[in-house]
């Protein structure tokens, strides 16, 4: 395989002809560049050629199953991939348009070694990307998606024969029957189910109302343009929609996916928005109800309450604070032999005997209507106020190029551990403790804390605050993390505030 260019221009015979791909779209878990600007389908396939050689380098028997999300150009990406699979000597099954969780599911579904879903995920349209794996139910992580960079930009890839293709059909319908497993509602259940317009349109609907649940449709017809706003059930903009539905239809609560079907995000009765670590604190409570002593994964970013809350601590459960990152807490889920992983942008791993390990966002519906069958005295609302208190900004992103944001993130934590030993006050409290596992998450003597760490997915920082006393104290959190962010002079806006 000839080396790929970082560069070329569009609208030449090159363009055509040479694979071109920007380095930065390798990732810590998953490829992700903006097409056609940072790669094209030459590219594309240079990727699928050095996946393929990636696979016989690690001697998987060399069969992968294929799926695409709902993109006007996914489908074009996705040919070019299996042209490169098939180069270099894989058998392709192509499970057709796809969310990713039915794309990890086809793995079992099918006995395949190998998944690669094309996705752009919740990016904007003109993303595109590739979420992959070997050894289910994880997916490529930091030292995976090295190698594979390392195999496409130096031209390693090696073609092969013995490549062939193979369109497989029902893994749909295999995946939907999974999930109900013949479940049924015995209470009424209104829910707002909001696609934003993506791919879980052609899932969640369907889903909900095989298990007995009354099923009010926001923005559900596909539609790739996004006209109403990109699916993402962790931006504030989807989850006000998704509150004026509930409000206007008086529905029991409101159920958000993702662009591709990974993550669920959550409004209750009353209207109110519940961010998607609350609402794992939520099924983590029910859960160990049902599993006592169970070990559940939190991600970096999430509520102190795993650890603190005493109906959590009454049921043995064990608290692990881990790498934001879906390629991260699979592995740690599965490592740590965990019930249950939960991230605060709503994905959840929620493993055997519940799920499988992935992230799956129609397993956590299904798995949110099953909790509110078991309690059904209670509304969502009820359960989201049976919490302790806390008071949490929503995940904020500053912008920060991806060729400076680990530099200037490492300048950051640098400064911070700095003041903690300095004894210096965040909010006006001292900070207890330093946390460097992600990014740096600073943990203050009453429980608050502030988190800054790299964004895996765009060119951002992240940014995340708690209090457990007051709006005020959580501002002041933000107020002195971002006094340090914006020493930076490589940091730009937020894409949302609070």
């Amino acid at each position: 395989m000839a080396k790929p260019a970082t560069t070329v221009t569009p609208n030449t015979w090159e363009f055509l002809r040479d694979p071109m791909i920007t380095p930065t779209g390798f990732r810590e878990y998953d490829a992700r560049w903006k097409y056609p600007d940072e790669i094209n389908l030459p590219g594309i396939t240079a990727l699928g050629l050095g996946l393929g050689t990636q696979m016989h380098r690690h001697g998987i028997d060399p069969v992968i199953a294929v799926g695409n999300d709902y993109r006007d150009y996914a489908l074009s990406i996705k040919n070019a991939l299996m042209l490169g699979l098939m180069q270099a000597g894989v058998h392709v099954k192509d499970i057709g348009p796809a969310l990713s969780p039915m794309a990890y599911f086809s793995q079992f579904h099918l006995d395949a070694p190998a998944v690669a879903m094309v996705t752009a995920s919740h990016n904007p349209n003109g993303w595109t990307g590739v979420k992959m794996g070997f050894d289910r139910p994880l997916t490529h992580g930091p030292d995976e998606m090295s190698e594979l960079r390392d195999i496409v930009l130096t031209g390693a890839g090696e073609a092969r024969a013995g490549g062939s293709y193979e369109f497989v059909l029902g893994v749909r319908d295999a995946y939907l029957n999974d999930l109900t497993r013949s479940f049924k509602m015995t209470r009424k259940l209104k829910v707002v189910c909001a696609s934003g317009n993506g791919t879980a349109a052609a899932f969640a609907p369907e889903l909900l109302r095989r298990i007995g649940v009354e099923v009010v449709e926001s923005h559900s017809t596909l539609d790739y343009t996004f006209p109403n706003y990109n699916p993402n059930p962790e931006a504030m903009e989807m989850l006000h929609d998704m509150a004026a539905s509930v409000k206007a239809s008086g529905a029991d609560l409101a159920l958000g996916f993702d662009g591709d079907g990974d993550r669920c995000g959550v409004v209750d009765d009353e209207g109110e928005e519940i961010f998607a670590d609350k609402v794992g604190v939520i099924m983590a409570r029910d859960l160990s109800k049902l599993h006592p002593n169970a070990t559940f994964v939190a991600d970096v970013k999430s509520t102190g309450l795993f650890a603190s809350d005493p109906e959590l601590r009454a049921n043995g459960v064990t608290a692990d604070y881990w790498k934001t990152g879906h390629s991260h807490m699979k592995r740690r889920v599965k490592e740590l032999g965990a019930l249950a992983g939960f991230e605060k942008s709503g994905h959840y791993f929620l493993a055997e005997p519940v799920g499988r390990g992935y992230d799956c966002g129609m397993r956590v519906a299904v798995e949110l209507c099953k909790l509110m069958d078991r309690n059904p005295e209670m509304n969502m609302s009820d359960l989201r106020r049976a919490l302790p208190r806390t008071w949490a900004t929503p995940t904020m992103s500053p912008y920060c190029a991806d060729t400076e944001k680990y530099d200037t993130l490492a300048r950051i934590v640098a400064k911070l551990t700095a003041m903690a030993d300095n004894g210096d006050l965040i909010a006006g409290r001292t900070i207890k403790e330093v946390v460097t596992v992600n990014g740096v998450r600073l943990i203050l003597d009453n429980g608050a804390w502030g988190l800054v760490r790299a964004s895996s997915n765009t060119p951002n920082l992240v940014v995340v605050c708690e209090s457990p006393q007051s709006d005020e104290e959580m501002r002041a959190i933000f107020a002195d993390l971002d006094a340090v962010i914006r020493t930076e002079d490589s940091v730009g806006d937020y894409d949302q505030t609070f």
